[in-house]
């Protein structure tokens, strides 16, 4: 735990502060109604002056390189968006998974895994998906574990019962 506090304690610079504030400001903006209507507002200024200009090259360069340069921008701060949005989801889940009882903690920070290692927890959970079928009772939550316990159990009643049961031939 003083890791953590030592990591959330940590001051960041005022340049490292000073661009992530602008980063988040401009994220939120852009995704307004006014941000939308400035650049709809840009567009339409730079069609009305395509006379003007006679529809010159350096009037058509002007849109796309402002487009372009906006764009190639705007790509970062979604993946930054998403990035800390992802963050946030994990560290919510994580949470969740330390706090409730019976639930398995090797799942938390699963986004760290590798593509192998998560593939195989799909895996895992499908076998569990299926276990869950075979007991016909959604409501019911377990783990592997208990799930192939009671699947054991189950079978082993079953082969009990049969077995008390006499043959017909």
């Amino acid at each position: 735990m003083d890791h953590v506090k030592e990591v959330l304690g940590k001051p960041t610079s005022k340049t490292a502060a000073f661009f992530a504030h602008l980063a988040e400001f401009i994220t939120k903006f852009s995704g307004t109604t006014l941000a939308f209507c400035v650049a709809l507002g840009l567009v339409l200024l730079w069609a009305l002056t395509g006379p003007i200009f006679h529809y010159s090259e350096t009037w058509q360069l002007v849109i796309n390189t402002s487009t372009t340069i906006i764009t190639f921008l705007m790509v970062f701060l979604i993946q930054r968006a998403q990035n800390k949005d992802s963050l946030v989801l994990h560290l919510k889940l994580n949470e969740l998974l330390a706090v409730t009882k019976g639930a398995s903690n090797r799942l938390i920070n699963a986004q760290d895994f590798s593509e192998n290692e998560i593939n195989l927890l799909h895996e895992y959970f499908c076998l569990l998906a299926e276990k869950a079928k075979k007991e016909n009772d959604l409501g019911k939550t377990h783990t592997v574990e208990e799930a192939e316990e009671n699947h054991q159990e189950k079978v082993e009643a079953r082969h009990t019962r049969h077995q008390g049961t006499p043959h017909h031939s």
